[in-house]
């Protein structure tokens, strides 16, 4: 590895980081994203007072707190999500999955769902207004909103609720009403801002989460419904692979994934069923427990 090279990262140098970060993160950087990463990196050196890149790989490969890999990763992730995106899974979760789901459960049993790479928070947000306003069934179990990325600084939004009108482009207009409340000062300082109400904000559990460590995603069991969308796109295909095994083992048997709609899973593992309901196709992990 060579040390500084302030024009850009040497092929070597790309190469090792790019492997550094998949390790660590499952997040994959190709020969394509070379300038957003040098960008990225560079941007990370000056600011920490790295000589070159091999003081810098040190601080992220041996820095007690791993703060500074906190903050690259922070850099490196796209977080651009809206209210209410690709609905027609939501519509899905509603009409169709959630009643099979708790078929033969008694009421008051626990169901289980998790939103992987939530970003800023406008999937989780979403599913909870879906499930107040279109679920029938919604006041009869327990329900748990899991949160999680990658992203610390993303999360600390997510936690807030604050959102611009591109965020809210896709709310119905009585349900922004129902659940957010206009920020006083905001359109002075950048636009309108609305937050979204303290019992929402508050029935949704925020957590940093690499799911590309086992030991991270270990406390996600019986998951009933994992949300993982247009996240697994940044991996690549040992890495896809690896986060369907791991999605699978924090199933319950029956539970479902829902990736993007230009993602399959049948292209990534064989541990689970396609599943076509009249809204969209979902991915089951079959009720035995095993491979499909």
């Amino acid at each position: 590895m060579t040390d500084a090279e302030p024009e850009g990262l040497s092929q070597e140098d790309y190469a090792t980081l790019c492997g550094f970060l998949r390790d660590r993160t499952g997040l994959s950087f190709t020969e394509a994203k070379r300038y957003f990463v040098d960008r990225r990196v560079a941007a990370r050196m000056q600011a920490v007072g790295a000589t070159g890149l091999r003081a810098y790989m040190n601080l992220l490969r041996f820095q007690a707190s791993g703060e500074e890999l906190q903050r690259l990763v922070n850099l490196m992730t796209v977080n651009e999500t809206y209210f209410f995106r690709e609905k027609y899974q939501l519509d899905c979760l509603v009409n169709s999955v959630l009643d099979e789901l708790v078929r033969g459960r008694p009421k008051g049993a626990r169901l289980r769902i998790w939103s992987a790479g939530c970003a800023t928070g406008e999937e989780p947000y979403s599913i909870a207004i879906m499930l107040l306003e279109n679920w029938r069934r919604v006041d009869d179990y327990e329900i748990e909103l899991l949160a999680s990325d990658i992203d610390s600084a993303v999360l600390e939004r997510a936690r807030e609720g604050i959102y611009d009108e591109r965020a809210l482009q896709g709310l119905p207009a009585h349900l922004r009403a129902k659940y957010f409340q206009p920020l006083r000062g905001a359109a002075e300082a950048g636009g309108p801002r609305w937050q979204i109400v303290e019992d929402l904000r508050e029935s949704v559990d925020f957590s940093l989460v690499n799911i590309a460590d086992p030991q991270q995603v270990r406390a996600f069991r019986g998951i009933d419904v994992i949300f993982c969308r247009n996240l697994l796109i940044y991996f690549d295909d040992l890495g896809r692979r690896e986060a369907a095994s791991m999605f699978h083992d924090a199933l319950a048997p029956g539970g479902f994934v829902c990736l993007g709609h230009s993602e399959s899973m049948s292209r990534m593992s064989s541990l689970f069923v396609p599943r076509r309901f009249p809204d969209a196709i979902l991915y089951q992990k079959p009720v035995d427990g095993g491979a499909a």
